[in-house]
C-alpha cells in the first residue's frame, strides 16, 4: 500500500509539473529582457508597425552605396545591442542593417509568440521595402530562435539570400532533448518548424554551427543544410551557442555574402 501511494504521489506531482509546464511555457521560452540600448554609432532608432497594432523598436543603418540590407533577427535572450555586436563586421564594411527586436523585448509592446514574431518580421521586411531596398539585395539572416522568423520571412518574401546561426530543426525538437520525460510535443503551442520549411525555399542559404553547441545540438545545423541542395553549412570546432559573436562566423558570413556578389 505505502508503495501505491508513493506512486501516485509521484504521478501527482508529475502532472502538476506537466501542468505548470504547459501554462508558464511562453515565460520558459521568451525571456525578454527589458533593457532599453541607445542606437551604437551609425544606427539610428526606427519604429516598425505590425499589422497587429504594435510599434516596436528598432535600428537601422542605411547601407553604403552598392551595398545590400540584412534584416537581423537576434536570439531568444538577445537585443539590439547585442545584435550589434553580432553584426559588426558586417557594418564595418558597409553593409545596410535592420536589427529587429521582438514584441516583449526591451521596452516593445505586446507578448512574445512565434505568431507574434513573424508580425513583427513581417514589420521589418515592409520597413526595409519602404526604404527602397530591392528584394534581391535583401539579406535576411536569424540567430538560434531567430532562425525561425528568418526561416518563415524567406518563404513569404522573395529575397536574395538567407543566413542561418546556430538553428535549430524545431523548437519541439530542442524541447524534447531539453525536457525528455514531458510530452512537450504535445505541450508546446510555439513550433518554428524550420526542418518542414527549409527544403522548399529556392535561394542561396548558409548555415553556421559550432559543434560544441549544448543549447541548440549541432545536428539540428547539419540537418538543416542536408535538407536544402542550395544550402552551405559552415563547422566552427570548439564554438557554442555564442558563435555569433564570434569573429571567424562574422568573416565566414563576409566571405560568403562577397562570393555571391552581395
Amino acid at each position: 500500500m505505502t508503495g501505491l501511494k508513493v506512486l501516485v504521489g509521484l504521478l501527482l506531482i508529475y502532472a502538476l509539473a506537466t501542468g505548470l509546464l504547459y501554462a508558464l511555457q511562453s515565460r520558459f521560452i521568451y525571456p525578454a529582457p527589458q533593457q532599453v540600448h541607445e542606437p551604437a554609432p551609425g544606427f539610428e532608432s526606427v519604429t516598425l508597425s505590425t499589422q497587429d497594432g504594435l510599434d516596436l523598436n528598432a535600428h537601422w543603418r542605411a547601407p553604403d552605396a552598392g551595398r545590400p540590407t540584412i534584416v537581423w533577427f537576434h536570439g531568444n535572450g538577445g537585443s539590439l545591442a547585442g545584435a550589434t555586436q553580432e553584426t559588426g563586421l558586417l557594418a564595418s564594411q558597409g553593409y545596410g542593417l535592420l536589427l529587429v527586436n521582438y514584441r516583449g523585448y526591451g521596452g516593445n509592446p505586446g507578448r512574445p509568440s512565434e505568431e507574434g514574431f513573424y508580425r513583427d518580421g513581417r514589420s521589418a521586411m515592409r520597413f526595409a521595402a519602404q526604404q527602397g531596398i530591392a528584394p534581391e539585395r535583401t539579406v535576411i539572416a536569424g540567430n538560434s530562435i531567430g532562425s525561425g522568423t528568418a526561416v518563415q520571412m524567406a518563404s513569404e518574401f522573395p529575397v536574395g539570400a538567407l543566413v542561418l546561426v546556430s538553428p535549430f530543426t524545431s523548437l519541439t525538437d530542442v524541447a524534447g532533448n531539453a525536457l525528455p520525460i514531458f510530452p512537450v510535443r504535445w505541450l508546446l503551442r510555439d513550433r518554428f518548424d524550420n526542418f518542414g520549411k527549409l527544403p522548399a525555399l529556392d535561394l542561396p542559404i548558409l548555415v553556421l554551427h559550432g559543434d560544441a553547441d549544448r543549447v541548440v545540438p549541432y545536428a539540428s545545423g547539419r540537418a538543416l543544410a542536408e535538407s536544402n541542395p542550395r544550402a552551405d553549412f559552415v563547422s566552427f570546432e570548439g564554438a557554442g551557442h555564442d558563435l555569433t559573436f564570434h569573429r571567424p562566423a562574422q568573416a565566414a558570413q563576409l566571405a560568403w555574402l562577397t562570393e555571391l556578389g552581395l
